[in-house]
C-alpha cells in the first residue's frame, strides 16, 4: 500500500491511527461497543467540507420536491403508464421507489433483521469474515476506500456476491445464510422486472438490457450504521454514485438516505414494504446520458443502528470480455456518443482506484470523449 505524502508526521499519525482501526477487525460498531463519546479524528470531515455550505447531517431539506413512488401491481394491465413513469424518474432524478413488487414484507423484514444479526454477532465470530481481498467473496468490511478517502464514514458492511456464478450457501455466515439465499433469488427476479421497463423506456426491445448481461450478476450489501456520538462532523456514507447498472435498495424505518438533485439534498422517506431503486453509472454510460446516475449520501444519526440492504446489480468479480458504451441503438447523428467503450473490470478499477472522495467529480467523467 502507497500512501502520498507518507513522509509527513500527520499523514504518518494518521495512517497509523487507520491501520489501527483497520487491524482491529472490530469496525465502527467496536468503537460503539467500546464506548466512546468523541468521534476518532480518522471520521472527521475536512473543515472545507464542513464550511462549504453543504448542509450538515441532520438539516431539514426542501419539502417541493419527492422521490417517485411506482405501484408495479398494474404492470400486467397499464404497463405502458408504468414504462412513462419509470422513464420520467430514470431520465430525471435517477432515483424512485417501487411498491407490490412481488416481495413478501415478510422476507423484507426478515432480511433487515438478519443484516442486523450479523453486525450484532460476538467479534471473535464476525471479525473471521472481515478481510480487504479483492477476489473474496463474502466479507465483512469498514469502509472499501479507507485508506483512499478524505475520513472514513460511520458505516460497516457485509458484501456478498450473489452471481453470475452461484454462491455456495456454506460461505455465508449462518445468521444470514437461509435469508440471504431467498432476497437473493427474488431480488433477482424483481430485478429482471425493472431492466424490462427501463429497455421499453428507452425505447428498445424488453430484453436489451438483459442481452447486454445487466441482469446477469448481483451482489448483495448489509450495511450498519450504529448510533453515532457527534453526527455533524462526519457521514454514514459520503456523497457518490453508483459504479453498476442499477441498485435496490431495502432500508429500515430510520431514515437518512438522501439524494442530490436541482432542488440540493433531498430525503428519501422510508416506506414500510418498498424497495427504493437507482441508476447506476453504467447505466447514464449506456443510455447516453439519457438516464441520470445521480449522487446520493446517509447521513449520520445518533439514533440508530440504522440497517440497509443493497442489491448491486453488476457482474463485479466476474471475468467477461463484453465492452460497455453507449448502446448504438440509441446513437444518432443528432445524439453522438458522448462516452468511450470501457471494460467493467476498467470501470471498476478506476472507481475503486478514486474512492469516494472526489465530491462532485463522477467517476463517468474519466471515460468521456473529448467533445
Amino acid at each position: 500500500m502507497i500512501v502520498a505524502g507518507a513522509g509527513n508526521p500527520a499523514i504518518n499519525d494518521r495512517l497509523r491511527q487507520l491501520k489501527a482501526f483497520d487491524e482491529s477487525r472490530a469496525g465502527v460498531k467496536g468503537l460503539v461497543d467500546s464506548g466512546i463519546t468523541k468521534l476518532p479524528q480518522i471520521f472527521i470531515r475536512p473543515p472545507e467540507e464542513l464550511t462549504a455550505g453543504d448542509p450538515s447531517p441532520g438539516e431539514p431539506t426542501p419539502t417541493q420536491f419527492s422521490i417517485p413512488v411506482i405501484d408495479l401491481k398494474d404492470i400486467s394491465g397499464d404497463r405502458a403508464g408504468l414504462v412513462v413513469g419509470v422513464r420520467h424518474a430514470a431520465e430525471t432524478v435517477g432515483f424512485f421507489q417501487v411498491v407490490n413488487h412481488g416481495i413478501p414484507v415478510k422476507l423484507l423484514e426478515e432480511t433487515l433483521t438478519a443484516a442486523r444479526e450479523f453486525h450484532e454477532l460476538a467479534q471473535e465470530v464476525k471479525g473471521e469474515y472481515y478481510t480487504r481481498e479483492m477476489m473474496k467473496k463474502v466479507k465483512y468490511v469498514s469502509n472499501f476506500d479507507l485508506y483512499q478517502s478524505k475520513y472514513a464514514n460511520w458505516r460497516d458492511t457485509l458484501f456478498c456476491v450473489m452471481g453470475p456464478e452461484p454462491l455456495d450457501p456454506q460461505e455465508l455466515p449462518t445468521a444470514c445464510r437461509e435469508v440471504t439465499m431467498e432476497y437473493s433469488r427474488q431480488v433477482k427476479d424483481l430485478g429482471k422486472v425493472l431492466f424490462e421497463l427501463l429497455s421499453e423506456a428507452l425505447g428498445l426491445n424488453p430484453e436489451h438490457l438483459a442481452s447486454l448481461d445487466c441482469a446477469k450478476g448481483h451482489s448483495i450489501l448489509y450495511h450498519y450504521y450504529p448510533p453515532c456520538p457527534e453526527p455533524e462532523l462526519t457521514m454514514g456514507t459520503t456523497r457518490h454514485s453508483d459504479p453498476d447498472f442499477l441498485t435496490l435498495l431495502l432500508q429500515d424505518h430510520i431514515g437518512g438516505l438522501q439524494v442530490f438533485t436541482q432542488n440540493g439534498w433531498i430525503d428519501v422517506p422510508p416506506l414500510h414494504g418498498a424497495i427504493v431503486v437507482n441508476i447506476g453509472d453504467l447505466l447514464q454510460l449506456m443510455s447516453n446520458d439519457k438516464f441520470k446516475s445521480v449522487e446520493h449520501r446517509v447521513l449520520a444519526n445518533h439514533v440508530g443502528p440504522r440497517v440497509s440492504v443493497a442489491c448491486f446489480f453488476t457482474l463485479h468479480l466476474h471475468q467477461t470480455r463484453r465492452m460497455y458504451g453507449p448502446i448504438k441503438e440509441l446513437l444518432s447523428e443528432d445524439n453522438p456518443p458522448v462516452y468511450r467503450d470501457t471494460s467493467l473490470k476498467d470501470f471498476i478499477a478506476y472507481y475503486d482506484s478514486k474512492g469516494l472522495r472526489d465530491h462532485g467529480i463522477s467517476a463517468l467523467s474519466h471515460f468521456k470523449l473529448m467533445g
